[in-house]
């Protein structure tokens, strides 16, 4: 899934494009051909003409749709959604290697397959991978109050639950803040000994 010699990383691509349109539901074509070629893939494929705005609509879906996997928490229910996306987009896997990229596998339909299919595809065996090789959910939404922003947690330790440090800080003083106050307000409350 990733060379990291190559800067090439299909879950970071998955990460940053699900995010890009959390924050931005209607992205413009634009933005999504430069984020697209910042994670590798070739400007030729993402002109106007190549990458047009219904292909730009079709990955913007196919990005909220990733971004669900992407919040879910629960194991058996990650596995689900993404055995349905191999079994909706997906195809017997192949060995590839294009644009500058090493050998890596796709699953999608190749030229058949629309921007959306494509990264619905790539996405889900990309989660896939981490899943397996991890034997646990390897990413997220991040649980800050207020962020939810999508994250990959790979590595060893428990599994994240935040985006950052500053996340999981801020999580950590709200909790230490709620406790004393409670703590606080239970003295306050409690009634007076004889």
């Amino acid at each position: 899934m990733t060379d990291s010699a190559h800067g090439f990383s299909v879950g970071r691509r998955l990460i940053d494009l699900a995010e890009a349109v959390r924050l931005d539901p209607e992205l413009p074509r634009a933005e999504l051909a430069a984020l697209l070629e910042r994670h590798g893939e070739h400007p030729c494929d993402l002109t106007e003409e190549a990458f047009t705005e219904a292909g730009a609509a079709e990955l913007r879906s196919a990005a909220r749709r990733m971004g669900a996997v992407l919040a879910e928490a629960d194991e058996d229910r990650a596995a689900e959604a993404l055995n349905a996306l191999f079994a909706q987009y997906g195809t017997r896997p192949r060995l590839t290697r294009h644009d500058g990229h090493p050998w890596h596998l796709h699953v999608d339909r190749g030229e058949q397959a629309g921007w959306g299919e494509w990264f619905l595809a790539s996405g889900a065996l990309a989660l896939s991978q981490l899943l397996t090789e991890y034997g646990r959910i390897a990413w997220g939404a991040c649980a800050a109050g207020g962020c939810g922003r999508f994250f990959l947690g790979a590595g060893p330790g428990s599994a994240r639950r935040y985006c950052s440090t500053a996340c999981a800080t801020r999580a950590r003083v709200a909790a230490h803040r709620r406790r004393k106050r409670a703590e606080t307000s239970g003295r306050l409350g409690a009634p007076a000994e004889a």
